[in-house]
């Protein structure tokens, strides 16, 4: 929405100013630049994150969403890991898909994050919970020492599944 509105204000701008230019008072067309696209890190349509040799290719603009910066730590993390993270948003909405190295065991992973519901993803340990600041998480166990994160403000909750499935893994 942001971007529209600077994009107006420039057009409204651009029409209202700068000083007249040929004869009869008519004035030369104006171009403006297109806007250049920002880079993406990773191989065309995806980004990989990794833990070591196992890396997770991620959609590089899930459902449509900007990327919005990177994250290196979970603070609902009930011991310090490394975490490699990814940020889309829509206006106040944000998606959250990383990866959390170091966890070997299901027992280890199980009690991961405190106050959180222990359940399975394609057979595989998970975890849910929810932030103090309401973001719903999702966590599962792929490999031993890669553990894969999503996570989403409310609005776009309801996309943790499908980005999950869309999450595919290199060894």
């Amino acid at each position: 929405m942001r971007r529209l509105a600077a994009v107006l204000l420039m057009l409204t701008l651009a029409a209202c100013g700068g000083g007249g230019g040929g004869r009869d008072g008519a004035r030369e067309p104006s171009s403006i630049p297109p806007q250049p696209k920002p880079a993406i890190t990773g191989s065309g349509d995806t980004i990989e994150l990794s833990c070591g040799d196992t890396g997770v290719r991620v959609p590089a603009s899930p459902a449509g969403l900007t990327p919005a910066g990177t994250f290196g730590r979970l603070d609902s993390l009930t011991r310090p890991l490394k975490v490699e993270g990814r940020i889309w948003s829509d206006n106040d909405e944000r998606m959250y898909v990383g990866v959390v190295c170091g966890v070997r065991a299901a027992e280890q992973f199980a009690t991961l994050v405190a106050r959180s519901t222990l359940t399975a993803y394609q057979g595989k340990p998970a975890l849910r919970w929810t932030t103090r600041t309401g973001v719903r998480s999702f966590m599962w166990l792929e490999r031993p020492g890669t553990a894969v994160y999503v996570g989403a403000t409310p609005g776009l909750a309801d996309d943790i599944r499908p980005i999950a499935a869309d999450i595919t893994f290199t060894a």
